[in-house]
């Protein structure tokens, strides 16, 4: 294993290392999301309000169906970086080796389910008829390289754990600039509209696997990946799942949440469609810098908890935390001051770009609130409590949602635009208070357990 790639989380200074873990752990998650955003941009400039309300209005969708398969990712994670922590190489191998093949098996899954579900989901999702042919399109051609994506992402989840994030940003960066200049060709030059910007995803996702696969080959030592190794160790794959599902049925339901406010965003029409996708996107972007703290205090936490070391985590809670707040108010307060400039980027349409703003006034300035409710996830889940996070969660965030938009937004006074959006914000500071107070307890537990075997 090449050191100058890794950090040392065990010991030493914790904000410098967070940081020099976290940094290019941002930056890689805003060139993923760059593939998405020049779909959108492309398509809203030079296909029109059609073909963006069609692409936008599909990302809920994916995420529901991808969270589930993504949840198992941070599962490896956690494992790896535990069995990193305690110095357990057998163990180690075995989980690196399932959770690769188990990538390949969740992508040929989720394929199956994109092609053939797509247009079912979009009807029951009210999709308008102006738009549910180019989505369905879209749909049906982004998830044929649902294989290369759970590859890219299984492996650069296993890559973290090692505190490795500079390479996954290489990869990301190389194949970020092909889904660009793709997108530009496929749209502009070949007029494929919605199936060009599917199709560039595919070749970029693909280009981002394969590099993943070579560096994890060539690696040394223990986390070394030999395709002949490959096999599903039942052990490890039920740690995997106790993990990781538990996450990945939170990101579905809050996904399923989700889908239910863009079916309540469908029926105010194709112009507040548009502009609540753009400036969805352009969201995308604070949240990706403030999951990147989420994903550091996974890593951190797992590493500190595999090798006994409980009293540090404190200090990586409270650090996190930090981190994750300042990182919300200044993307988040930035993103809402230049939004009319940045929306414009998206559409040229004023109305397109009043909708936008309209939605980046109420999520914009409170996403710090939901960026320190997924570091309370994170710490929790490094500890190995993956089934409570998620069913607070659950209630607090998805239940309050649906409860919300089913209750107070039925109201003839309160059925407005705007009053959907504050969903986002009450939901956040319920669940972000409850995970509070489930840390505490179990943290305190933790101290009493070690002191106890310390005697």
């Amino acid at each position: 294993m090449k050191r100058s790639y890794t950090v040392d989380m065990c010991s030493g200074p914790v904000l410098s290392k967070m940081l020099m873990f976290a940094l290019p752990l941002m930056l890689s998650s805003i060139l993923q999301l760059l593939f998405n955003a020049a779909d959108i941009i492309v398509v809203g400039r030079f296909a029109g309000d059609q073909a963006l309300a069609a692409v936008g209005s599909t990302s809920s969708i994916i995420n529901l169906l991808t969270n589930i398969f993504v949840g198992l990712s941070v599962g490896a994670n956690v494992l790896t970086a535990r069995y990193l922590g305690s110095k357990e190489d057998k163990e180690l191998s075995e989980t690196i080796h399932t959770a690769m093949l188990l990538s390949i098996i969740s992508g040929v899954i989720l394929t199956v389910i994109g092609v053939v579900c797509a247009k079912q989901i979009l009807i029951w999702m009210q999709t308008p008829d102006t738009v549910l042919d180019l989505a369905v399109l879209y749909l049906r051609i982004y998830f044929a390289g649902m294989t290369a994506m759970m590859i890219y992402n299984f492996g650069s989840a296993i890559l973290r754990a090692s505190g490795d994030t500079r390479r996954p940003l290489y990869f990301l960066t190389a194949a970020g600039v092909i889904n660009i200049g793709l997108n530009l060709f496929f749209v502009i030059k070949l007029n494929l509209s919605v199936a060009g910007v599917a199709l560039a995803t595919i070749v970029s996702q693909s280009i981002s696997a394969i590099l993943i696969i070579i560096c994890m080959t060539r690696e040394q030592g223990v986390m070394k990946l030999n395709p002949k190794k490959l096999k599903i160790h039942k052990s490890k794959l039920k740690k995997i799942i106790q993990v990781g599902l538990p996450a990945g049925i939170q990101g579905s339901l809050f996904s399923l949440s989700n889908v239910v406010i863009q079916s309540s965003i469908n029926s105010f029409g194709d112009v507040v469609m548009a502009g609540n996708s753009a400036a969805a996107n352009i969201e995308g972007f604070v949240y990706a810098a403030m999951n990147s703290f989420y994903q550091t205090a996974i890593s951190f936490t797992s590493q500190n908890y595999g090798a006994g070391n409980i009293k540090r985590i404190r200090k990586i809670l409270v650090t996190a935390l930090a981190c994750v707040t300042v990182t919300g108010v200044f993307f988040g307060g930035g993103a809402y001051a230049l939004g009319k400039y940045l929306l414009r980027i998206y559409s040229a349409n004023d109305a397109v770009i009043q909708a936008g703003i309209a939605r980046m006034g109420v999520i914009c300035v409170t996403y710090f609130l939901c960026g320190m409710m997924d570091v309370m996830v994170g710490m929790l889940r490094g500890v190995g409590c993956s089934v409570l996070p998620t069913c607070v969660s659950l209630l607090g965030a998805c239940g309050f949602r649906i409860l919300w938009i089913f209750t107070i937004f039925r109201m003839e006074e309160y059925h407005t635009i705007k009053v959907l959006y504050l969903s986002y914000p009450a939901s956040w500071i319920l669940t972000l208070t409850v995970h509070i107070i489930c840390f505490t307890v179990i943290y305190k537990r933790l101290l009493k357990k070690q002191a106890l075997s310390n005697r």
